[in-house]
């Protein structure tokens, strides 16, 4: 559904542009995070597992910024994961304040069994745009995130 907004056409563009960015965004993300292989995980506690299963240990703040949460959100992820004893937190004993994130064994497994399943389910939600389209894709949205 377009916009109802009366501006000016670029204007009308511009929010027609994002909601149609929107909701296929959350369109796609919805049909993954529903999927089975996703062994009860939010897409946010997979992009804990796997930047940690990839990059190491991070601090949580680094952690957030990697997967573009606050912190807040992901002390609450971080809880989450801990309480399913898949991270573990390690306080920094020079400087209490900062806190490193650990992928435990368990951890360690869970991704490693769901992140090729959920590399297929990504695959099979590209699979209506042809390789040269994807390619178009990703350079748009690479340019429109990185203005301002």
């Amino acid at each position: 559904m377009p916009t109802h907004y009366n501006g000016t056409q670029e204007e009308i563009l511009a929010l027609d542009s994002y909601i149609k960015l929107s909701r296929a965004a959350d369109s796609i993300n919805s049909r993954l995070s529903n999927s089975p292989s996703m062994q009860e995980l939010t897409i946010s506690q997979f992009g804990v597992l796997e930047a940690l299963v990839h990059l190491g240990p991070l601090c949580q703040n680094v952690l957030g910024s990697k997967i573009l949460k606050s912190n807040s959100n992901m002390t609450t992820v971080i809880d989450n994961l801990e309480k399913r004893g898949l991270v573990k937190r390690e306080r920094n004993s020079e400087d209490r304040r900062m806190i490193t994130i650990h992928l435990t064994k368990e951890g360690k497994e869970i991704i490693e069994t769901v992140l090729p399943q959920h590399v297929a389910a990504i695959k099979s939600q590209f699979e209506v745009l042809t390789q040269e389209e994807q390619i178009q894709l990703g350079n748009l949205l690479r340019k429109l995130g990185r203005q301002g």
